[in-house]
């Protein structure tokens, strides 16, 4: 049975379409990531499986319960905000404890379930501090502390990194990561970053204007997008869509970690930018209309205006339909030319 279950659900807003049917399962225990840019209904989402927005149409369960019209305390689901939403005037033990006093649990449990959360978040140091006297890490561990208490099978999260700069994004990745694998909960994460989605989830629902694009693993989101919108918003950078040669109902991807520059061979190019990362070098072309980034290992010193000849494997090509931008399969050997060659065409295989 799924811990959490959306079935045709859609939020409206008077004319305003937030969510629009989706549908999807997250199996118990697992780490469900909502990815998608600013606007494209994943907080939504998360605010109708935790109660505090109801849907327009659809039914929400959780561990089989339909849950669609119950309130957020009837749900025994647990929530971490983007803000963290720590009281100022408390200490950290009674933020970790506001929940269960709220709800009135036994007091007789109290130190014991506290023991363990501060143990298990290393803040058993810092109880007696205020919420100012924290750094952004530790009011985030707080935060995470005040869920985890609750012992709920479900936990929500909202954006609970976007506060933090990069080291401690990364370092909170895999504490929260470990977390949720050690305790077994069921998390659904939002985030507007792939890498947060690729790094962390079992299973990644990518939204677009309200709908769900993909619903896979990172895996699969990697290796073969379901839409020219997929394969755009997974990877960095992202990848590259060009026309087709000889097919105009196209769009042909190949992500830039794929593209090779070569002296002659394969596709004329002029190089516009070679951007230095350390571990490697990215490198962006034109090539007629279309421009082409590469993604080559370590350092290439290429000025703009350099005359260069790109290549990349045909199991590499992604083709995706040039009117509904979903994937093709359905592509067999020898319908598509390969680029051009230095006056000559060649056909290559398909996958």
């Amino acid at each position: 049975m799924s811990a959490i279950a959306l079935e045709h659900v859609s939020k409206h807003w008077g004319a305003a379409v937030a969510v629009d049917d989706a549908s999807f399962a997250a199996p118990a225990g697992s780490f469900v990531v909502l990815l998608g840019p600013s606007g494209c209904g994943k907080s939504t989402t998360l605010r109708m499986i935790a109660g505090l927005d109801t849907p327009s149409t659809g039914r929400i369960l959780i561990d089989g319960r339909d849950v669609t019209q119950l309130p957020p305390a009837q749900r025994r689901i647990s929530m971490v905000f983007q803000s963290y939403a720590l009281f100022p005037h408390l200490d950290v033990r009674e933020n970790i404890l506001f929940g269960l006093k709220v709800r009135r649990e036994p007091a007789r449990d109290h130190a014991r379930r506290l023991a363990r959360v501060a143990d298990l978040l290393g803040l058993t140091q810092l109880l007696d501090r205020k919420p100012s006297q924290l750094s952004g890490g530790q009011q985030q561990r707080v935060a995470l502390g005040r869920a985890i208490i609750a012992e709920t099978p479900v936990c929500l999260m909202d954006e609970p990194l976007s506060n933090l700069d990069a080291q401690l994004r990364h370092e909170m990745r895999r504490e929260i990561r470990a977390l949720q694998q050690k305790l077994g909960i069921t998390m659904v994460y939002v985030t507007h970053d792939q890498t947060e989605a690729m790094s962390m989830a079992d299973q990644v629902v990518l939204l677009n204007t309200g709908r769900i694009e993909q619903d896979a693993t990172p895996a699969e989101l990697y290796a073969r997008p379901a839409t020219l919108f997929a394969a755009r918003f997974i990877g960095t950078p992202p990848m590259n869509i060009v026309s087709a040669p000889g097919r105009d109902d196209l769009k042909l991807g190949v992500r830039p970690e794929h593209v090779r520059i070569t002296d002659a061979g394969g596709l004329a190019a002029v190089v516009q930018s070679a951007e230095y990362f350390g571990a490697d070098t990215i490198v962006t072309c034109s090539a007629g209309a279309d421009t082409i980034a590469a993604r080559v290992p370590g350092r290439h010193e290429l000025a703009p205006g350099t005359a260069v000849s790109l290549q990349w494997d045909a199991d590499a090509r992604h083709f995706f339909d040039a009117a509904t931008g979903r994937r093709r399969d359905d592509i067999r050997s020898g319908q598509v030319e390969a680029p051009h060659h230095a006056g000559q065409r060649e056909r290559r295989t398909t996958p």
